[in-house]
């Protein structure tokens, strides 16, 4: 099960948080887990900083996984979210940071996986 939250300086409508949640549903083929078990969370008009300076187009995106994947597709998942984000949202892909867990304990239904 993977858990992408998705912070984003903007503000984003409805129909473009559900768009942005159906192309992610669709990215995350990338680390072999499909969509059926995929957790999206959106958050926008979030208040970013780095290296002290306020980041108005930028955007924090932290992928949780159960099992891990490659490197390599890490690193194509990476592209995909930066060419989702920066085609169609406005964030600059300078301002956009990206981190993956691995987790090897995930919980659901009063037990774990």
């Amino acid at each position: 099960m993977p858990f992408i939250d998705v912070r984003v300086a903007g503000k984003l409508s409805d129909s473009q948080k559900e768009n942005l949640k159906s192309a992610l549903g669709k990215a995350v083929s990338i680390i072999h887990k499909p969509e059926s078990y995929l957790m999206v969370a959106i958050s926008d008009g979030a208040d970013l900083w780095f290296a002290g300076k306020k980041q108005p187009d930028g955007a924090f995106v932290a992928v949780s996984l159960y099992g891990s994947a490659s490197s390599q597709d890490y690193s194509r998942m990476t592209g995909e979210i930066t060419r989702i984000l920066t085609g169609d949202y406005g964030v600059n892909g300078g301002a956009l940071y990206i981190t993956y867990t691995p987790v090897s304990d995930w919980g659901w239904n009063g037990s774990n996986f």
